[in-house]
Parts: C-alpha cells; sequence; structure tokens
C-alpha cells in the first residue's frame, strides 16, 4: 500500500458497534459464547483497528477509515422492515465514496455513515484499548495461543 500512494484503508463495520465490548478475558469467545455479543464486539474492533492503523500510517499517504453502510435491504428478506432499508446500490455509496473522493485522499482515522464523518461511540476512541487490541492480533496470528 505504501508503494502506491495514495492509497486507502476501508473497513467496513457498522452502528452496532456502539453495543460492543471488548472481552480482554474471552476475546474469542471460547467461554462465554453469544451471537449478538460476538457481532457487536467484532464490529467494535474493526472501528479500532481502523483508527489504530490510522495512526500507524500517519505521514504515509496511506489513509485508513471505517464506515456504516447502513441496514441494506437483500431480496432474501421480506419484511415490513424492508421499507427502512437501503438497496444494495445505496448501501454501498458510502464505501465507493471513501475509496474515490479526491477531497478524502487525506481524511483518516475516521468512522463514516451516510457519506459523512460520524461520531464513533466512545469504546471506539479507546486508544489504550485499540492498542492493546493490535497487540492481541498480532500474537495470535504469529502464535498458535491466544493472548489473555
Amino acid at each position: 500500500m505504501k508503494a502506491s500512494t495514495p492509497s486507502r484503508i476501508i473497513t467496513v463495520s457498522s452502528t452496532a458497534h456502539r453495543y460492543g465490548r471488548i472481552n480482554r478475558t474471552d476475546l474469542n469467545m471460547e467461554n462465554s459464547y453469544n451471537q449478538y455479543q460476538a457481532y457487536f464486539q467484532s464490529k467494535l474492533a474493526n472501528v479500532l483497528f481502523a483508527r489504530s492503523l490510522a495512526s500507524r500510517l500517519s505521514g504515509t499517504s496511506v489513509t485508513s477509515n471505517s464506515l456504516h453502510p447502513g441496514i441494506v435491504h437483500l431480496k432474501i428478506l421480506i419484511s415490513p422492515l424492508t421499507l427502512f432499508m437501503k438497496t444494495p446500490k445505496s448501501g454501498a455509496q458510502t464505501s465507493i465514496m471513501l475509496a474515490v473522493d479526491p477531497a478524502l485522499e487525506q481524511v483518516s482515522g475516521q468512522y463514516f455513515a451516510d457519506c459523512r464523518i460520524t461520531n464513533e461511540s466512545g469504546a471506539a476512541r479507546d486508544d489504550e484499548m485499540a492498542e492493546w487490541l493490535w497487540e492481541a492480533s498480532e500474537y495470535m496470528v504469529h502464535k498458535d495461543n491466544a493472548l489473555y
């Protein structure tokens, strides 16, 4: 990415990150799995990752941002709620904007929704947690054991 600057890294998350918390003692939820909490935690981790990566890439002309695409209606879902969902084309707009908008060439470490910068949750701005999660992730990638 650095060799082909300017470059952009885009992490798709969700507004559901607001309900997440990083469980340091059971990060992979091996002892306390709950599908909803796992989803919320993963979306929070996505936002923390994008912010942490942006910090690490500062000054390199590589940006890192995260986004909420919206709730996208898939044709397999039939519900009255589909009236409030985005089409796949509409749901893709924020991702496309982050990828190609010249005005965002130097914007990094931000969270977007509906094609604009949006405030992420307080937990998603926890730099100490972001650093811990980064180190735990590195450890898991390089070792067969989890860091706890």
